[in-house]
């Protein structure tokens, strides 16, 4: 009998402990260099993520777009006569700014708005389009975030890691 017991007792210590949860393993922690390689591979994914909406958005919409080396995608709507935009000039512009969705975003309107090309604090992929223009053209602009408002957008009505799509005109050169 008492082996029967210590049988039983042994069953259902057996039972018992094989039914805890395994406990979970201690998280390793990132050396520097892995965090930069997933840092990287994470980026260039967003790019290409963004780079395949971009060049759906531009079929869907039957657009002749070129692109830069550095990722802005152009064309020109109505072209003008006037002087090449050069780093260091004063854009005079006017502006509407979309997401690919159509949300328009923002729009100077009327009003020109002034910047320094090269200089301003403005998004890097327009101070690039800029200087594919001569005073009196309008062009269409889309650029990645990565040369817009980045990983964290404008904080307003640009959500983070979006491409924008830019229709500026250039009125003057100073």
């Amino acid at each position: 009998m008492k082996t029967i017991a210590t049988l039983f007792l042994s069953a259902i210590m057996l039972l018992v402990f094989s039914c805890e949860e395994e406990k979970p393993k201690a998280k390793k922690d990132l050396t520097k260099e892995e965090a930069d390689r997933l840092s990287r591979e994470m980026n260039a994914w967003d790019v290409d993520r963004q780079q395949d909406e971009i060049r759906q958005y531009i079929a869907r919409n039957k657009w002749d777009m070129k692109e830069t080396k550095s990722g802005v995608y152009y064309m020109l709507m109505s072209a003008g006569n006037g002087d090449s935009a050069h780093v260091g000039q004063t854009a005079e512009v006017t502006y509407d700014i979309y997401l690919l969705d159509g949300t328009k975003c923002y729009s100077s309107g009327n009003e020109k708005k002034e910047f320094v090309i090269g200089e301003d604090y403005i998004e890097s992929g327009l101070h690039e389009g800029i200087q594919l223009m001569r005073v009196g053209d309008q062009m269409r602009f889309i650029l990645p975030s990565y040369l817009a408002h980045g990983l964290t957008g404008d904080q307003d009505k640009i959500p983070a890691r979006s491409s924008v799509l830019y229709e500026v005109k250039l009125h003057a050169l100073h």
